[in-house]
Parts: structure tokens; sequence; C-alpha cells
């Protein structure tokens, strides 16, 4: 009987050290499991020796299919490229730093069997320093007040979704992609499967404090219009207070004579209004900077090299050779 596929998919960037490990840790997990496998590893424009790696595992193993980006285009996209390509009745995401625990596929797994499209693996915060672990803390509690999906905290890209879940996945396609987001927007029953935080081995982090601010406005940005209602209603609410202070200085003067205003009050009110606009424009910008981007409809991601082109060519050629053999 022919066991049924599962695709794990790895998106890497500058993992050169951690490819053959999280390769050797995948085949000893499925070593005696009744599932088969294929391993999808996109490199994502590594820097370094990650796409000499999975040419050479290639070689080795039938099990091992790559993607390598001719830049790079982010984790979103290799992501996309994984799930556009993977095979299996069900797909695995998972990092190439072996801080997401192959031991934990097997509870992915028998999840999927009990019926559930997503199984989801949420860490704690353990090896992560206390500002980092606060930061997170408050902006997942923000972002569940201002978005229209459930973001949890310690919650990932690393779960297991069906081939129903990656359909209606791929069915999205907007340019700015929050996968995140998109985890919890296309719904359907989950299961989440808690563990340890693993702290990284082998490498370094790729996750700058940059980066993690840029990622949390994405992540604002990509699911609602709410931070625009802000602005409207902050607007609306300087509007008010303005036409209060002068209806209140009109009195004023009409009472007491025209007074010589404050210096104070006039540059604080310059300096606020003047940074409400400011905030107001940035966030107009980075909606129409969006929609300027989804306009332009580019490809989310360009291939240099593959070999599952390969791989799907020889499979089609065996088939046709098939079918005239029987007929």
């Amino acid at each position: 009987m022919e066991r049924e596929l599962l695709s794990v998919i790895i998106p890497s960037y500058n993992e050169g050290e951690n490819i053959r490990r999280i390769f050797e840790a995948l085949e000893e997990e499925f070593r005696d499991f009744h599932y088969d496998f294929e391993i999808i590893f996109v490199n994502d424009g590594s820097k370094d020796n990650t796409l000499q790696y999975m040419r050479e595992l290639s070689r080795k193993s039938a099990k091992v299919k790559y993607i390598s980006f001719s830049r790079n285009f982010g984790k979103e996209a290799a992501i996309l490229a994984g799930l556009e390509h993977a095979k299996g009745a069900a797909a695995i995401i998972m990092d190439a730093d072996l801080q997401h625990p192959t031991y934990l596929i097997q509870d992915f797994v028998r999840g999927y069997e009990e019926g559930y499209h997503q199984v989801i693996a949420k860490r704690n915060r353990k090896g992560d320093s206390k500002l980092r672990s606060y930061l997170s803390s408050m902006y997942y509690k923000v972002m569940n007040k201002v978005v229209e999906v459930d973001l949890r905290d310690g919650v990932g890209d690393f779960r297991l979704i069906s081939r129903q879940a990656i359909d209606a996945l791929l069915q999205l396609k907007e340019g700015n992609r929050f996968s995140k987001g998109l985890f919890c927007w296309i719904g359907f029953e989950e299961k989440v499967i808690y563990y340890e935080n693993v702290e990284r081995q082998h490498g370094d982090t790729k996750w700058s404090l940059k980066k993690l601010f840029n990622y949390g406005i994405d992540g604002v940005i990509s699911f609602n219009n709410r931070p625009l209602r802000i602005c409207f209603y902050t607007g609306i609410l300087i509007l008010f207070l303005s036409l209060i202070y002068i209806v209140a200085t009109f009195i004023q003067i009409v009472r007491t004579g025209i007074m010589v205003p404050g210096y104070f009050t006039l540059i604080s009110a310059v300096l606020f209004l003047g940074g409400v606009q400011l905030l107001s424009l940035g966030v107009i910008g980075e909606y129409i900077g969006r929609i300027y981007y989804e306009t332009k409809k580019r490809p989310h991601y360009l291939i240099q090299e593959s070999n599952v082109m390969e791989q799907e060519t020889s499979s089609k050629e065996q088939d046709r050779v098939l079918t005239q053999l029987f007929k």
C-alpha cells in the first residue's frame, strides 16, 4: 500500500551550517514513520554555501528538492514558493536553524489524523530577553485589539497544514503577504501543541530589532484599515478640542480684552499638530505604497535554480512512456 506523502518546507537564508543537520534530523524522524516525505529547501538568496549543501543533498537523496531564488525575496516569498511546489497531502513549515524540534512532527501528524487542518506549535519565551518578551507580549495584545484575525504570542510559521488549507492559502493572491495573519484568516479546525523554546546552536539569527519592527508594522497594515480610522478619529478629536479652545479664547478676549499670546502655547500646539499630521501622512502613505505595489503585479519571487522542475519533467515523461506501453 502506497504511503501518504508529507511535504516539509524549509525556508533558508545563510543556513549553510544547519542544512545537513536538519536533513539528518528529519531523515531520522521519518525512518520508522508510516508516511513518506519530501523536503523542499527554499534558498532565499543566501550569501554563504547554503545552496551548495542543498545541491549535494539532492544528489544523495531523491526526497530532497530545492528552489533557489535569484535574490533575497524574504521569508514570506520562500514559504509561498514551498507551498506552491509541495505535492504532499499535508505540509509542514519549519525553520532550518533547528529551533523547531523535529520530534513534534509525530504530534503534528496525530493532530492531522484526528481531522485538524492546522496543527500549530506554540512555544514559550524561555531564553528570550525580558525586554523582547515584554515587547512581544504587548505587541500581540495591541494587535488583537486592532486587527480582524486572532494572533497569538509564541505562535509562528511552525505548523502542519492540510492540502485543503494549502489550496485555500494559494487562492490568496496579495503581493504583501503576512503569513501569520493569513493562517488565521483562512480558518479551518486548529489544534495547538505547546513546546519549550529551543535556542539556536549554530549560526546567527536573521531577525534584527529593525526587521522585527518592520514585520510588526506589516502585521498591523496588512489586515485592516483601522489605523486610517484612528487617524480620522484623531483628526475629529483635535478639531473638536481646537473649536473649544477658540471659543474659550474668544470669550476671554471679550471679557478681558486682547491678550498677548504665549510662546509656549503656540509652539506646543504647532509641534503637537505637526506630529499628528506627519503620523497620519505616514499611515496613509503605507496604504498607498501597498496599493502601488499591488497594482504592479510583480511575481513574489524569481527562481534562479531548482531541481523541482527536473523531477516533475522526469515524472511526466515516465507517465507518458507507461501510457504508451499500456495502450
